[in-house]
């Protein structure tokens, strides 16, 4: 299919019941998903308040191959997965549900825009595409008369989005689907490799035994009950102090702008060996603390009090071995790394702090803290959890008013996705850069960062009537990473 600019958007349909091109899957791990109701989860992201579409950018090398692109499709594993050929279809109960398809229709899902996306003559790529990916956050949804993906090829611009329903899986199991879908560039034959988070067993000193253990197990009781107390009141009423960052009720409907942050692996290692048993998620947050807190400076000098607390979502990981999974791993159901949506959040307290005179390396000690108490609690299992029992015993819109109103009274969303260590190709044509953002949400701001051979990049999105300059908050987060690591030095 060929689509010029003006006509991107798309109408959701109700009544699926077509799609063509054979398909071949004959594998009991795909017959297992054939007529599956749908999860929980995914049944949330099918809300009209938080209908939820995964962008994935990538950016090619040598100019696109539309035959390439398109036959390396119709091969790959993404293509054979039961997800990405099925319907999301009503039940006889109205219960909503996947249906399989023994048609897809690649012409149908791969949208090529000829033209370029902006109107202006002198046009930046990055920014062009960042405004492409904006209006994609706020336009309607995926038609659900056809799997729910597509993947737009931008000619003008040399890269291609893929639109991915969050319904079919979430980032994990989407990054570890390209991960193998997408032959590295360098061999053909060879799967790309899967990078590792590399997460830590504690481990008790036999001579501290049983205390230690005592400790432990009353540290997780304290800061699990806190969470379900704090959850509770922010699903209600409870909120933080307005900021210049502050969305709200009705945000995710507002016009949005996309701006990149651009950080180098190397630098985030080199950072986290300056606090003792740090991550890379650890710099993260410190980077987004320290960012933040210099743009609220510019936004509002001296108009904020030392210590303020800004809260915000992080995503995390719920499944037991903490790397990329091969596909033959996900699709076990009793691997405990089941295809699905199986992430939990965590709310993420950070806490601004004046810029002139802040040691930058406090940032990643305060974050260090904060994320080590996440970790002690069972808050990310228990969001899951909570979600899920919500959605199944109270019903569908109960339980996402429940849950939009959690979100709604908090002020970011930000995420860490692994990718791959190597490069990747679609087509025989390698991959530069791979970026993630989601469709809009209640919050002003989200930042969704993806590692991909040896950088790391955050696709930053606003409510532009809200944070009208993303990329100046990006330059922030870069110059904090820059402060850090020459403090590390």
């Amino acid at each position: 299919m060929e689509r010029h600019i003006g006509e991107r958007k798309e109408t959701r349909a109700n009544d699926p019941s077509s799609s063509s091109l054979s398909l071949c899957m004959g594998s009991s791990a795909a017959d297992k998903f054939s007529d599956e109701p749908i999860t929980p989860i995914g049944g949330f992201f099918l809300q009209p308040q938080m209908d939820q579409i995964i962008h994935c950018t990538m950016g090619f090398k040598n100019p696109i191959d539309i035959a390439a692109i398109k036959s390396h499709l119709k091969t790959s594993l993404l293509l054979s997965h039961p997800r990405f050929s099925s319907l999301m279809v009503r039940g006889p109960r109205g219960l909503k549900k996947w249906q399989r398809t023994s048609h897809v229709d690649v012409d149908h899902h791969v949208i090529v825009v000829h033209n370029p996306v902006t109107a202006s003559s002198n046009f930046d790529h990055e920014t062009a595409v960042n405004a492409y990916l904006a209006d994609l956050s706020t336009s309607s949804g995926l038609s659900a008369d056809k799997p729910l993906w597509e993947f737009h090829l931008l000619m003008a611009h040399n890269c291609g989005v893929f639109r991915i329903h969050h319904a079919l899986g979430d980032g994990a199991s989407l990054m570890s689907l390209f991960s193998e879908s997408f032959r590295g560039a360098e061999e053909e034959e060879k799967l790309p490799a899967l990078g590792s988070v590399g997460k830590k067993k504690n481990r008790v000193n036999g001579e501290k035994g049983w205390w230690v253990l005592l400790i432990g197990f009353v540290g997780m009781v304290w800061f699990s009950l806190i969470f379900v107390v704090e959850f509770a009141l922010r699903s209600l009423w409870v909120c933080d102090i307005k900021t210049e960052i502050s969305g709200g009720d009705g945000v995710e409907l507002w016009p949005r702008k996309l701006a990149t942050a651009r950080f180098k692996l190397q630098d985030m290692k080199l950072v986290k060996k300056a606090v003792p048993n740090a991550t890379i998620n650890d710099v993260l947050v410190g980077v987004v603390s320290a960012g933040l807190s210099r743009y609220l400076d510019h936004r509002t000098p001296n108009g904020l009090p030392e210590g303020l607390r800004i809260t915000g979502m992080a995503m995390v990981n719920l499944r037991e071995q903490h790397r990329l999974q091969e596909q033959s791993d996900l699709m076990k159901s009793n691997s405990g790394l089941s295809w699905r949506n199986k992430f939990g959040t965590v709310l993420l307290p950070i806490y601004y702090q004046k810029s002139s005179g802040t040691d930058p390396l406090g940032y990643l000690k305060r974050a260090k803290v904060t994320m080590d108490r996440k970790k002690q609690s069972l808050e990310a299992f228990l969001s899951y959890k909570i979600g899920c029992i919500l959605m199944t015993y109270l019903g569908a819109e109960i339980a996402t008013w429940l849950l939009y109103r959690a979100v709604s009274n908090t002020n970011f969303v930000i995420s860490n996705m692994l990718g791959p260590q190597e490069e990747i190709a679609v087509g025989g044509n390698p991959v530069t850069y791979l970026r993630v953002n989601t469709s809009s949400v209640p919050q002003a701001l989200t930042m969704h960062m993806v590692s991909y051979a040896e950088r790391a990049d955050m696709q930053i999105s606003v409510a532009k009537d809200i944070i009208p300059d993303p990329e100046f908050l990006a330059k922030c987060f870069e110059e904090a990473l820059v402060d850090m690591k020459e403090a590390a030095h």
